[in-house]
């Protein structure tokens, strides 16, 4: 069978070569590139998703959706855009309701990376912070104790930096951006989640004697929101045999912490300007 899914969306002329992380006959695994919507999304109308370029594309019987029972798929949770790593589908309805059911109820089992702005205070923390859409950002989110949903991440230091964090998070529920709001709600922001207060990553703020060739723009190490679903651990939806999916870092978080290992060894202060573009309330 395929290990790559190729799609295309002809309004955007974009193309994806996603690999294959893991398929049996009941689900499908993808390593989800980042900016590519999971779903459509009513805020962006025209922006290509996930969902839907494989609808289309098993619609017009492309070589991938004959092979190996893909007639139908259906992502069984949410990933945001920005974040790129494992994102699981199910091949039948049956199974998605399944799956679904599963990733409604409070279980460990999905890791996630985040490479942030700033220092916690501890190595190993839970947050436990209500979140609701916010009123006045379509398509946004934020922490209201009152009225919000509940929300629990528990997050771990996997390595630490001269003012910056590799993060290891474990989202307990999974409320949309709730990653990211929890992270703004404890003072820091994902490196490039410029949405949630965090500043692309450059190598000239790292590297003392960075020089940029005339007539040059300097390229961000990370310009998107430094957030990877890297490991996904959960019983299968048929045989109940336990299953877990990697993947692997993509180039960019590569090449962020690839640069912070060289030129930011040990802890430091939270960069000057992280995290004030939006209240975490």
């Amino acid at each position: 069978m395929s290990a790559t899914i190729k799609l295309s969306s002809p309004a955007t002329h974009e193309f994806w070569e996603i690999p294959v992380l893991y398929e049996d006959a009941d689900l499908l695994a993808l390593d989800k590139p980042s900016g590519l919507l999971t779903s459509p999304d009513a805020a962006e109308p025209d922006r290509p998703s996930l969902t839907k370029l494989l609808h289309t594309a098993i619609e017009r019987g492309a070589p991938w959706a004959k092979e190996g029972n893909r007639a139908y798929l259906m992502p069984a949770h949410r990933a945001d855009a920005e974040t790129s790593g494992v994102l699981l589908l199910a091949k039948s309805k049956p199974v998605l309701v399944t799956l679904v059911n599963w990733f409604s109820a409070e279980k460990p089992g999905d890791q996630h990376l985040a490479l942030v702005q700033g220092t916690p205070p501890e190595d190993k923390f839970t947050v436990d912070a209500k979140m609701i859409r916010h009123p006045l950002r379509l398509g946004f989110m934020r922490v209201d104790s009152q009225r919000g949903k509940r929300s629990r991440t528990v997050f771990e230091v996997r390595e630490k930096f001269a003012g910056y964090t590799l993060l290891q998070c474990e989202a307990l529920t999974r409320r949309l951006h709730q990653i990211r709001v929890h992270l703004r709600y404890l003072g820091l922001s994902a490196v490039g989640d410029m949405a949630y207060g965090g500043r692309p990553l450059l190598l000239s703020s790292l590297k003392r004697d960075y020089r940029l060739k005339p007539n040059h723009i300097e390229r961000p190490l990370m310009a998107r929101a430094a957030i990877h679903a890297e490991v996904l651990t959960l019983p299968h939806p048929v045989t109940g045999e336990t299953v877990t999916i990697t993947a692997p870092w993509p180039k960019d978080l590569t090449v962020a912490v690839k640069y912070l290992r060289r030129y930011a060894v040990g802890s430091g202060p939270i960069p000057e300007g992280g995290g004030d573009s939006l209240s975490p309330t």
